[in-house]
This record gives C-alpha cells, sequence and structure tokens, in this order.
C-alpha cells in the first residue's frame, strides 16, 4: 500500500521510482512581545541554535524549522508492511523578530516584522503566562491580555494602512469594471471591522465578511490565529485559568506550554520526560500539542501510505480531492489520475494486514470526486508513465 502506483509496466500506471516528494508549503510565523519565551519556545521546536538572548529584537532574521507531526500510526503502519522507516509529515515555523509598540509605524524593527509576517500563512503568538523577576517583561508585569492587545493593534493599524491606499485605487478601478464591486464593499467592511479593533479573521469566523473578496490585499489579521500560552507550572495546573485563556482568545487554537520544560524534555529519556511532564500537569510534550494545533489553524490533514521501505505520512489541505492528493507525491499523478485503492487506517489496524482488510471488504476503489479524509491508507494509480514534470 506504497505511494508507488503498481506495475507501470505490466498495467501501464506510472512506476515509482522516480518519484521525488511534493510538500505542502505553509508555514505558522512565530511572533510576540520581546521576552515571552518566543525563542526559547523556537529552541525547542527545532533544537535550534537560534539567540535567545534577554532583550529586544535579539532575534533578527527570521529563521525557520520544520517540526516533526506526532502520528503513532505510522509506527502501526511500518508494522504491518515492515517498513524500513517512517516519514511523518511536518509543520514549518518561522521566527519573526520581536514587536513593539509602534510597529505599524516602523518602531524597532516594524517594518521587517510586518514584511515577514505577510509571507506566513497563519500567525501564531506566543504570549507570556509566566512569572520570573529575572526575566523583564517588556511592560514591567505579566498582562496576557495587554499583550494579545498589543500585537493585535500593530497589525490591524498595518493593515488599516493598506486599505487606506488600496481603496481609492479600487473605488476608480470598479466604476469601469462591474466585477470589482463586491470586492470594494468588502474592502469597506474590512476596514469597519479593523477601526472596531478587531482582525478580519475573528470577524470572518463569525461570519461578517467573506475573506475571498479581500484576498488580494494581503491583509495580516485575516490570516488564522493560533495562540501559545508560554506558562509555568502555576498556570499549567490550574484548569481554571487556562479556561480564562481560551476564552480570551476563542474561536482560535490555544497551546500551553512552559518552552524551557519543552527544551529540558528534549535531553531526558522516554521514563523521565514522562516523569516530568506528569509534575506539571501535562500528558504529552507541549511542543506535540503545539503541532497538532498548528497542523489543525493551518487547515491541513493527512494521509498515509506504506510499503517495505517506508511507512510515510503526505501533508494535504482539508478537502482536497483524491487527484489533489495524488499530485503530492507527483504531478503527474494528478494530471492522469485513474483511481486511488483505499483503505481507513483503523480498519486495517483491526484487520491487522492488507490480504485481511481485502477480505473484509475494507479495501474501495475511489475516483476523481472522491474527498480525502484524515487517515486514508492509499494506493494511487495513474494512465501516465512518469517522468514528467516535477513541482
Amino acid at each position: 500500500m506504497g505511494a508507488s502506483l503498481v506495475d507501470g509496466r505490466r498495467r501501464g500506471w506510472a512506476p515509482i521510482s522516480v518519484i521525488k516528494f511534493v510538500p505542502v508549503s505553509l508555514t505558522l510565523g512565530i511572533v510576540g512581545l520581546p521576552n515571552v519565551g518566543k525563542s526559547t519556545l523556537f529552541n525547542a521546536l527545532t533544537r535550534s541554535d537560534v539567540l535567545a538572548a534577554n532583550y529586544p529584537f535579539a532575534t533578527i532574521d527570521p529563521n525557520i524549522g520544520l517540526v516533526e507531526l506526532p502520528d503513532a500510526r505510522l509506527a502501526r503502519l511500518a508494522e504491518i508492511f515492515s517498513s524500513e522507516r517512517i516519514l511523518p509529515a511536518t509543520v514549518s515555523f518561522v521566527d519573526i523578530a520581536g514587536i513593539v509598540k509602534g510597529a505599524s509605524h516602523g518602531e524597532g524593527r516594524g517594518n521587517a516584522f510586518l514584511a515577514n509576517i505577510r509571507e506566513a500563512d497563519a500567525i501564531c503568538q506566543v504570549v507570556r503566562a509566566f512569572a520570573d523577576e529575572n526575566v523583564i517583561h517588556v511592560d514591567g508585569k505579566v498582562n496576557p491580555t495587554s499583550d494579545i492587545d498589543t500585537i493585535n493593534t500593530e497589525l490591524i493599524l498595518a493593515d488599516l494602512q493598506t486599505i487606506e491606499k488600496a481603496l481609492p485605487r479600487l473605488e476608480k478601478e470598479a466604476r469601469k469594471n462591474k466585477e470589482l464591486v463586491d470586492t470594494v464593499a468588502a474592502t469597506k467592511t474590512a476596514q469597519t471591522i479593523l477601526e472596531d479593533g478587531r482582525t478580519l479573521y475573528s470577524a470572518a469566523r463569525s461570519g461578517e465578511i467573506d475573506l475571498a473578496l479581500v484576498r488580494d490585499l494581503h491583509l495580516m489579521t485575516a490570516k488564522p490565529f493560533l495562540y501559545v500560552f508560554n506558562s509555568d507550572e502555576a498556570v499549567l495546573t490550574d484548569e481554571a485559568k487556562k479556561q480564562e485563556l481560551r476564552d480570551l482568545v476563542a474561536p482560535a487554537d490555544c497551546v500551553f506550554l512552559d518552552a524551557k520544560t519543552e527544551a529540558e524534555l528534549l535531553e531526558l529519556d522516554d521514563d523521565e520526560a514522562q516523569e516530568l511532564l506528569e509534575s506539571i500537569g501535562q500528558t504529552e510534550p507541549g511542543l506535540h500539542s503545539l503541532a497538532k494545533a498548528g497542523f489543525h489553524t493551518l487547515g491541513l490533514q493527512t494521509y498515509l501510505t506504506a510499503g517495505p521501505k517506508e511507512a510515510r505520512a503526505w501533508t494535504i489541505h482539508q478537502g482536497d480531492t483524491a487527484p489533489k492528493a495524488a499530485g503530492v507525491i507527483h504531478t503527474d499523478f494528478e494530471q492522469a489520475f485513474i483511481k486511488a485503492e483505499i483503505v481507513s487506517f483503523d480498519d486495517l489496524d483491526a484487520a491487522g494486514s492488507m490480504a485481511a482488510a481485502r477480505a473484509a471488504g475494507k479495501v474501495r476503489q475511489e475516483g476523481k470526486e472522491y474527498i480525502m479524509a484524515d487517515g486514508d491508507v492509499v494506493e494511487f494509480k495513474s494512465g501516465r508513465a512518469s517522468g514528467g514534470k516535477k513541482k
């Protein structure tokens, strides 16, 4: 049940030998005020040596890292197919220089911050919820609500500047091109929402605006938001406090972790790591929770392939069709898609082998209109020999 398209010479389907991985490239931009633990978190995420000094703008240029998405299903697939290796899906994070009040007007490294965050597909905002007198807070006190408002305000102001520049041009063009009338109306709606101090992402979640109509403006508050509360044990073990913070950022996803503890976990064996997690009331490493939440925020899911060489998770967008999913492996597979042989992971797990799953009637053939489900175990079949253009 590997990524290969079975025996191309014998059946006319493309063989796998020249296939190269075509990743779905989406990134979360990690942002936060100075000294919230953003670079410490990034270090833990990637085991990187990004500078984590205790002063503003220590992180000057974006640093990019890929983080594995935890997926226990892959180990089971490797067991069933005797796979030599496991290749999980990844989530991409970009560490962006600390923002300060006035960044929308170029304060600090504001201009670079805004340029870098525009290139991210979603915003991962690190918010300080820990108390440590040895780590100064940029405003002199720990206040998650204020910190979130500060960053949102800078992004909102930057978006308002973008709209103020674009709206006169759009209105002029709409007088000649009636197809732009809806875009102008949506841009004005966006302006009203921003002037009200709200992000476009939250407004879209409540049905106030269709973000597709303002996509070409590349507005930053239209991006999905994910919040990471960098906490200490007092917060991690206080369910009422965590619920208060969840309510603060709803409907966005949020994750609670201790960035310093996450870095320590990487140096421990499994038993020691589990003991440390239990001591702070956690059931899994915060980085695992963050990778999962990031995947969800970006609107991604995985399908699985397996064979003697590898068990692998492939990243696709939620709602992708089978041909689109096949194209992640190789562009030819999308263009010349015939069908997909699919079994759900749960059915395969219960059956214990592909032969048993087939005997139980759990393996099915799906066509071009099939919408992929998370955890589908797939083998694609294509009518074109491989060797075409790769992405």
